[in-house]
């Protein structure tokens, strides 16, 4: 980490705080619209780095553009998967889905877990970058979940898997900044420290779909899926942390079938009569009799077995992404400081996008096959029969422009945090201030932090580890534990991250309600820091 001559004082520490504090009590307390609260906090920021930290103008617009390009690798996951969502809608898919599912399981407390939980950590095993959470959140409002808790779920279901999902993106990162004194030994301290989030994660989940009721139906359940999560994934750690998450999210979702085998969830969950999750007019599928689909489950399923093929040969098949990512474009960035001696090197390219190896890819594909197969197949006129006429691209304007702005202002705001000292005063502040096993306990909240701010796990680590690791080295404590306690908190923040947040609002067809999502996801969130704080103190 560089040095520098950031003044670490209560009044600095405050002022470095302010914008996500903002941020935070737009979203949660006020109730504002996400695209409204974003740009307030993105100008707050630069308003900062101005007045306050000696930043200079050339300074604010590096970090704002890098913030303008890292939003641009989001939305190219955000505008497909929208499409994807409206193109299915218009084919009247999610209605097939709801139905064909019901012949593999009645129960919703089942059906909720398998898609919010499972199935979303599978596909951030394989893809990640929010594309769970776009992906999710239609296919659970499509049986009957709430448009709040259908976003709110899948974040919460994911979290776990940010780390070394996406085929351990997030490790890779962490080991390019850092010198560790045992790659082995942080690996396995981070995958216990994840083994809580998943579990608590299932227990909410189920919460959330009945209550008390709800978890004592689905514990057996939630007990094998995170003995397989957690317990596979510190196994594989052994032989190959790359494959250590997308094996064992693959081998749980492999699982569900036989557990929808067993009538503790083939059948209604009939006993269960508080379902906070589930809407008013949405009852177990066995009780649904309206008329039939526009098509079958195979067909409805398409674009999701489309999207999961394309994933797997383009991300975990080494030679295919090897030659992939040759192909790759991105712009420089110059050096650039500040008066307090924040540097940031130049990068030529920064953080250059390769299309064929990005998860907008798979999106972008499975979208093309299944528009092309649903109209050959009638679909589309179809579902206007029975529904009238839905226009795709409308709709699609509507929902994507203001996630747009949101995601935008959100990521330009962790940008000029970064580039104009905040962020370090920020977590600075945290170390003089904590004997050492005190910041043991906060180390995890310091990579949380980082994923609140930046949407992203490996942002987190990128940005925190040699803070922590240098840490760790003044006070004693293992630097093995910190950064894996870094790790952990990073990806829990991914839960109530606005961008990510922003993604699932999106998609759900409810932007505006990022503040109800938001109070949802984050006394979970809290209380996983919590744990993982208490465990971190065993390692150190």
């Amino acid at each position: 980490m560089n040095e520098t001559s950031l003044p670490i004082n209560v009044g600095t520490w405050l002022l470095a705080i302010s914008p996500i504090v903002v941020l935070l009590v737009l979203l949660a307390v006020l109730r504002w619209k996400a695209p409204q609260a974003g740009p307030v906090g993105m100008f707050l920021a630069v308003l900062l780095a101005l007045v306050f930290f000696r930043t200079p103008w050339e300074t604010v617009a590096v970090g704002a553009g890098k913030g303008i390009w890292d939003a641009i690798f989001i939305l190219l996951v955000i505008w497909p998967a929208l499409l994807l969502y409206r193109i299915g809608t218009a084919a009247g898919a999610f209605d097939a889905l709801r139905r064909g599912l019901s012949r593999y399981s009645r129960n919703h407390v089942f059906l909720v877990l398998a898609f919010g939980w499972v199935f979303a950590s599978f596909m951030q095993g394989i893809a990640g970058f929010g594309a769970p959470i776009a992906i999710v959140a239609p296919l659970l409002l499509a049986i009957g979940v709430r448009a709040v808790y259908a976003v709110a779920i899948p974040l919460i279901g994911h979290a776990w898997a940010n780390m070394f999902g996406t085929l351990a993106v997030g490790w890779l990162a962490t080991l390019q900044v850092v010198e560790l004194d045992s790659e082995l030994t942080t690996a396995l301290i981070t995958a216990v420290l994840l083994a809580p989030i998943t579990l608590m994660a299932g227990v909410t989940i189920a919460w959330m779909a009945g209550r008390g009721a709800a978890v004592r139906l689905a514990w057996p359940l939630v007990l094998i899926i995170s003995a397989i999560h957690a317990g596979l994934q510190f196994v594989i750690m052994y032989w190959e942390p790359l494959l250590s998450n997308f094996l064992a999210t693959t081998v749980a979702l492999v699982a569900l079938y036989p557990l929808s085998r067993w009538s503790r969830y083939r059948e209604p969950a009939r006993d269960i009569e508080r379902r906070p999750a589930m809407s008013e007019d949405a009852g177990d599928a066995a009780e649904d009799e309206d008329a039939r689909p526009t098509m079958g489950l195979a067909w409805a399923m398409l674009p999701y077995a489309v999207l999961t093929a394309v994933a797997v040969l383009t991300l975990a098949i080494p030679p295919v992404e090897n030659l992939l990512d040759q192909v790759e474009f991105g712009f420089p960035f110059p050096d650039v400081t500040t008066g307090y001696d924040v540097a940031s090197e130049g990068e030529r390219p920064y953080s250059p996008i390769s299309p064929f190896t990005h998860p907008g890819f798979a999106l972008i594909v499975a979208t093309a096959v299944t528009w092309m197969a649903f109209r050959l197949r009638g679909f589309f006129a179809a579902q206007r029969e029975r529904a009238g006429r839905q226009s795709v691209w409308s709709s699609l304007a509507d929902n994507a422009a203001p996630a747009s702005v949101a995601i935008l202002s959100f990521l330009v705001l962790a940008g000029v945090m970064e580039h104009s000292g905040l962020t370090d005063v920020l977590a600075q502040g945290i170390e003089t201030v904590s004997p050492p096993l005190v910041y043991a306990f906060v180390a995890n909240f310091i990579g949380l932090l980082g994923a609140f701010m930046t949407s992203s796990n490996t942002a987190s680590n990128v940005l925190f580890s040699q803070l922590q690791q240098g840490v760790a080295s003044g006070t004693g404590l293992s630097g093995n534990a910190i950064i894996a306690a870094q790790s952990a908190g990073g990806a829990v923040g991914n839960a109530i991250a606005p961008a990510n947040i922003v993604l699932g609002t999106g998609t759900a067809g409810i932007v505006g309600q990022e503040g109800q999502v938001l109070r949802k996801t984050l006394p979970w969130t809290m209380a996983v820091a919590v744990v993982i704080g208490l465990l971190t103190l065993l390692f150190v």
